[in-house]
């Protein structure tokens, strides 16, 4: 493992050590709350310790707020993406930017034995592989989208 050029090199030296998650029976509004209080764009949904899904500010708008329904009726884990992709903490920045452009997504959970330890956004990586990038900074502004997972 050579660390001699300054580079991050694992998704654990990127992350953000920190999640926010709910409970499955949690109301899109106490999810909504959180996510306004932290200045997040998504929460995951957590069930003894373990991650079973990832809500996102657009979950929310799309999923129930366009459908009408009443957001404090309804739960995370209704309207949550379930099983998202993840990256372990010791997988390589390099792996976690091709688990992103093949998910088309722009943050992933990094999970650790079920548990999650933190989240990685695209920011974080284009930092990580060159901080002086142009990504780095477009990264930053962009809304986070998550696909809608066929069952």
């Amino acid at each position: 493992m050579a660390h001699g050029h300054g580079q991050a090199e694992h998704v654990r030296d990127v992350m953000t050590p920190a999640v926010t998650a709910v409970r499955p029976d949690a109301s899109l509004v106490e999810a909504a709350e959180l996510m306004r209080t932290h200045d997040i764009g998504d929460v995951v949904v957590v069930e003894d310790s373990r991650l079973i899904g990832i809500l996102t500010d657009r979950d929310i708008t799309l999923r129930a707020v366009a459908e009408g329904v009443d957001p404090l009726m309804i739960s995370a884990l209704s309207v949550c993406t379930p099983r998202p992709v993840t990256v372990g903490p010791d997988e390589s920045v390099d792996a976690a930017v091709m688990l992103m452009r093949t998910n088309a997504v722009r943050r992933l959970p990094v999970v650790e034995d079920g548990r999650p330890l933190g989240m990685v956004s695209i920011g974080d990586l284009a930092l990580a592989q060159d901080p002086g990038s142009a990504l780095a900074d477009i990264s930053r502004a962009v809304p986070d989208t998550w696909p809608v997972q066929a069952v």
